[in-house]
């Protein structure tokens, strides 16, 4: 199970998600403590070290923690329900992780030669400052994340790891395979004043951030628009092409069971979960399959799947569907690829997947159904060539006709 970094947007294919906290409360009396069991995985999803998420917990509790990176544990003082804490991570991601601009948490960490924390925001290149007052800050530029601010380094795969199955390995981190003792490691954090430590909390910091595997992905992949406006925009756009007649989580499983598999399922896996998910007669599910099973080879990929297509197509409405799921795609999330949308709709055609008549329909009428009316307008310009190569060719054979 997921949620969206962001828990505010209801956005049911937003790319970015980080496993829900798990907390558990150990002793009782005055010695009672809330271990938090995945601190590392959350860190990761965020690209932020462990430490500065339970040093925040500690500020805005006002509880003494307790950090022991190699071993992978994590106690914040006092009893604390999971709810609670995700309550408080959610400030944090606000304030430390969310672009100030775009809202996007593909961000860095940048401290300026002034001392100043800017979050470096790789999808709209903006940067946007961070609170100084806040105890964090403090903690922040005391034990800088370095490893994270080198010039040669990796992107951390915050989107790619939720997207294709998480192929990024945490083990290291929760191994706690670090450098230094764990006497050293295991220090109680003061939530006032605790800066005794904090020289052995920027090694335990640096170490963690420094076995974040990471892959390469293409800044340009990622930057969809998350400000508030399309968030909003898009939610409602989804609402009013799902109706009512079906369980949106149903749909949403789907999708999300598509986007966590290691490879690109087959047709058959694909058919039997729309058949488990009770999805074979819901039109929905085209739209669903587009936005979820494609990646920048969509152009090979939708002849791979022509069989599956077909079968399941069995009404214009599904075809209607898969070009609206197509356009977000496009649209919303891969923008670079809308030129390539006539080779997409040559591959549909060919294949017989979807029909002449919805496509020349969908070529010569914006709609607002599936994307704002404006990125409608550039993705079905850009269908426009083939469009007027399939009336072409339907003039050319008419006039065959009548000659004979």
């Amino acid at each position: 199970m997921s949620i969206n970094i962001c828990r505010d947007n209801n956005d049911p294919f937003y790319r970015y998600k980080m496993p829900p906290l798990q907390a558990k409360v150990e002793g009782r009396g005055n010695g009672i403590k809330t271990a938090v069991l995945n601190v590392a995985d959350v860190a990761r999803a965020l690209n932020r070290p462990s430490p500065y998420i339970v040093k925040y917990f500690g500020f805005e509790l006002g509880a003494q923690t307790s950090i022991s990176v190699d071993k992978d544990r994590y106690l914040v003082n006092g009893s604390h329900e999971p709810a609670k804490l995700q309550d408080v991570l959610d400030k944090f991601i606000s304030s430390f992780v969310l672009c100030g601009s775009c809202k996007n948490p593909e961000t860095e960490i940048v401290i300026t030669k002034n001392g100043d924390l800017i979050r470096n925001c790789k999808a709209c290149g903006k940067r946007t400052p961070m609170d100084l007052r806040h105890k964090l800050s403090s903690f922040i530029l005391k034990n800088p994340p370095e490893s994270m601010e080198g010039k040669n380094k990796k992107k951390a795969a915050t989107a790619s790891a939720n997207i294709r199955g998480g192929g990024v390995s945490i083990s290291d981190i929760a191994q706690g395979k670090s450098q230094f003792s764990a006497q050293s490691a295991e220090k109680t954090e003061e939530d006032h004043g605790g800066d005794s430590d904090d020289d052995e909390l920027a090694r335990q910091i640096n170490a963690a951030a420094s076995r974040l595997e990471e892959i390469d992905v293409d800044d340009d992949e990622w930057a969809v628009d998350m400000s508030e406006e399309a968030i909003r925009a898009r939610a409602k756009e989804l609402r009013a092409a799902e109706g009512e007649d079906i369980e949106h989580s149903t749909l949403e499983q789907f999708g999300e069971w598509i986007l966590q598999q290691d490879e690109i399922p087959s047709d058959v896996d694909l058919y039997k979960k729309a058949s488990e998910l009770d999805l074979l007669q819901e039109p929905k599910v085209a739209c669903v399959l587009a936005q979820a099973l494609f990646d920048e080879d969509i152009v090979e990929e939708v002849s791979e799947h022509s069989a599956f297509f077909k079968k399941l197509f069995v009404t214009e409405e599904f075809e209607n569907q898969f070009l609206g799921g197509i356009e977000r795609f496009l649209g919303l999330e891969h923008k670079s690829l809308i030129p390539a949308l006539p080779k997409i709709l040559v591959q549909l055609y060919n294949n017989d997947i979807i029909s002449e008549e919805v496509i020349v329909k969908f070529g010569t009428k914006c709609s607002k159904k599936f994307v704002p009316k404006e990125v409608s307008k550039k993705v079905r310009r850009a269908a426009k060539p083939f469009i007027t190569w399939l009336q072409t060719a339907e003039s050319d054979d008419d006039d065959e006709e009548d000659s004979e």
